[in-house]
């Protein structure tokens, strides 16, 4: 008698083994010369080899539809153990340009030119500073890159991470704690991981620091490793908040820096840094820069028009 042991880590176990174990009962069911038993985020099998061989196959098959549709009910694993057509038609058959089936099936990949620099330009660079303006995508590519990373055990956690700096409002009365003070800076991080992630998974995943988002001056004094890490909004860092930032990155983590020169908020005795460190690191192998355009807006059609009236006024 053989036995294996498969790890449930890319997904919340509750939602593939169901409370009580509810749907491992019903894969149980199909597999009942197997001995099957979970434990904590593993599931244990024991018997022949043959079995073993499609037990694996179909959980591995179980999986992929949870992390796709974020969802996987007892009705669903009925179906896709007994037809094939049905997981002909949920699985992904094409992965080109993909970089993640978010929630409710959502597919997210890079949909300009640019953006699929940006993706090529992280899959060669350990650091990619990505820069343009409003609306081209710098962030949500970003986080659709941290996300497929965790997903395919890159790295075993993500970072996002911007300064707290006031876009000319000030948010230093609001009610509540520091926690709730600081959330609206980070609001639109949260917004690419709900796109991406089911709400009940990133509640799991971010509860036990597996996805962290915080202030950058909350990053001072660590090293961050075995991570995907985004600095967003670095053209309101200064020169020595981003050396601060950079040193912190650790032997096997990855990192995408976006900003955008035309929207700074640092005070007028404050200079930004990120012009600074592109140009003073562009000729060291291993760092890429990207630059995105009016072209890459993917926002309502006039926001392209309205940016480009904008930049002809400032000039």
């Amino acid at each position: 008698m053989s036995e294996i042991t498969i790890k449930i880590e890319q997904v919340n176990p509750i939602d593939f083994f169901g409370v009580n174990n509810s749907k491992l009962n019903v894969l149980k069911k199909k597999f009942p010369l197997l001995k099957v038993v979970s434990r904590g985020t593993k599931v244990k099998a024991a018997g022949s080899d043959e079995e073993l061989t499609l037990f694996e196959e179909k959980v591995e098959i179980l999986l992929k539809f949870l992390e796709k549709y974020g969802k996987l009910t007892t009705l669903d694993i009925d179906e896709l153990l007994n037809d094939s057509e049905k997981v002909a038609e949920s699985l992904p058959t094409d992965n080109r340009n993909v970089l993640v089936y978010g929630a409710n099936g959502n597919i997210v990949r890079a949909r300009t030119a640019n953006q699929k620099k940006l993706v090529e330009s992280s899959e060669q660079n350990d650091i990619v500073f990505a820069v343009g303006p409003a609306g081209t995508g710098k962030t949500y590519t970003a986080v659709a890159l941290a996300v497929r990373a965790l997903k395919d055990k890159q790295v075993k956690r993500i970072i996002l991470t911007r300064p707290a700096v006031e876009a000319g409002e000030s948010l230093g009365f609001l009610p509540g704690d520091l926690k709730e003070k600081i959330d609206p800076y980070l609001r639109p991080l949260y917004d690419g991981l709900y796109d991406m992630i089911p709400g009940e998974k990133l509640s799991y995943l971010m509860e036990n620091r597996i996805i962290e988002v915080a202030p950058l001056a909350f990053m001072r004094g660590r090293t961050l490793d075995k991570a995907f890490i985004i600095l967003d909004e670095a053209q309101n860092c200064t020169v020595s908040q981003l050396k601060m930032f950079l040193t912190r990155i650790g032997p096997s983590a990855k990192c995408v820096i976006t900003g955008d020169r035309t929207q700074i908020d640092l005070p007028r005795n404050q200079k930004s840094g990120l012009g600074v460190a592109i140009n003073m690191l562009k000729n060291i192998k291993g760092i890429g820069t990207v630059e995105l355009t009016t072209s890459d807006v993917l926002r309502h059609r006039l926001v392209s028009k309205i940016i480009t009236a904008f930049d002809k006024y400032a000039e």
